[in-house]
């Protein structure tokens, strides 16, 4: 496409020597002289329009030329606040997360947990059948909700989470939670496009808006921000990535040593322990695993992880019918996600913002320009064209005043 706006500008000089030495032949011919003429002015405008963003003209230091290079660093500040702004404050993650039922989630997938076999001896199930049903059920019903509760206020659930974390980034098991990071990046990018054309055409000089080049830039960036999510979709050695992996074994050692982290995370959990509808559950799971137990020591044959699956299917239900325990979980995992945006965020947008800093201007302005691509040069091949056409238009108002 370079060759073919160049070589359009080259004909336009020809036509214009032609036309200027057999000018005096017909008057149309002034007309095709005009044209040529007004040609060459509008593709060399926009030539030196389209070469100043990239780099100097003719290498000449005329100027606010090379605007990119020049500008390099603050394009890589604009960039990563944009995405601090739109995609990583507290604000825009809780907004996001409020239209997402996390609990509905976890109870439809405990509605279906695994299930795992185990036996029982017969003399050993009944006797411990026998000794079940003889002891007093409401007594020993309070005594082990009383239990769970005060095991679970003794346990320090942080550090427990940050071992977890860790255990399951030594094991690659934290993969599936970086592809559906990325999947949620990818929505949120597409339902925030209009954002960045907004920022773009806002920041773009008037060449840049008056050519349509503003538009193309922010097409082309949408597009660059679509391929990495995809490349790292798609590449599980991506730089990113690793960044990420960083990122979370960063939050779990945060986890087991962060005085501020695990204080939130108690926190939440005393809230859980005092609501009203959990404490309804662990009475409806003690139930359960109770009767579970008396028909596990009746018959033999019957799983052991059968029943406890039943326990599962019913947390599940209580999640997905119980409002206000929904409510609670959800509220959690939006403080989480929260957190990790006001806690991580600044540290992802340090990262693009080092990341275009360290290119250097050469680097940058061909990346650049090649994500633009073709539509440069149909801006010189339209500028000559549409400066023919208005060279053809004042030579006719001349000619005919």
């Amino acid at each position: 496409m370079r060759l073919v706006a160049g070589g359009l500008l080259v004909a336009m000089a020809g036509l214009f020597l032609a036309a200027r030495s057999l000018d005096h032949l017909h008057p149309a011919i002034g007309y095709v002289r005009a044209f040529a003429e007004a040609a060459m002015v509008g593709g060399l405008a926009d030539w030196f329009a389209v070469t100043a963003l990239f780099r100097h003209p003719l290498r000449l230091p005329i100027p606010h030329t090379a605007i990119i290079p020049r500008n390099k660093d603050r394009i890589a500040g604009t960039l990563a606040q944009f995405l601090r702004d739109n995609f990583l404050t507290p604000a825009v993650v809780a907004r996001r997360m409020q239209r997402l039922d996390v609990a509905g989630a976890a109870g439809r997938w405990l509605a279906n947990p695994p299930l795992a076999n185990g036996r029982i001896g017969t003399g050993a199930s009944r006797l411990f059948a026998d000794i079940l049903e003889s002891l007093d059920q409401e007594r020993l019903g309070g005594m082990a909700k009383g239990a769970i509760a005060s095991r679970l206020r003794a346990i320090d659930l942080s550090p427990l989470f940050g071992q977890a974390l860790s255990a399951a980034i030594a094991s690659d098991r934290h993969l599936p939670l970086l592809d559906g990071i990325i999947r949620w990046a990818a929505k949120v990018l597409e339902a925030n496009e209009h954002l960045i054309r907004e920022m773009v055409h806002q920041r773009a000089g008037s060449v840049m808006r008056w050519t349509g080049l503003d538009e193309t830039l922010a097409n082309k960036i949408i597009a660059g921000l679509h391929k990495l999510i995809t490349e790292m979709a798609d590449d599980p050695q991506h730089p990113l990535r690793a960044k990420a992996v960083e990122g979370l074994e960063r939050l779990a050692e945060d986890l087991q040593h962060k005085t501020e982290l695990r204080a939130r995370v108690e926190g939440f959990k005393a809230e859980m322990l005092e609501n009203q509808a959990f404490q309804r559950w662990i009475g409806g799971l003690w139930e359960s695993s109770r009767a579970a137990l008396l028909r596990v020591a009746r018959d033999p044959e019957r799983v052991m992880a059968g029943k406890m699956g039943e326990a599962l299917r019913q947390f599940g239900t209580t999640l997905q019918n119980d409002p206000r325990l929904a409510d609670t979980i959800n509220r959690f995992a939006r403080r989480t996600a929260v957190g990790a945006a006001s806690d991580y965020g600044d540290g992802i947008v340090r990262l693009v913002s080092d990341t275009i800093r360290g290119w250097d201007a050469e680097t940058v302005t061909g990346r650049l320009e090649n994500a633009v691509g073709r539509d440069l040069q149909y801006i010189r091949i339209n500028g000559t064209l549409v400066g023919g056409l208005v060279g053809v238009i004042l030579h006719a108002v001349d000619t005919f005043l």
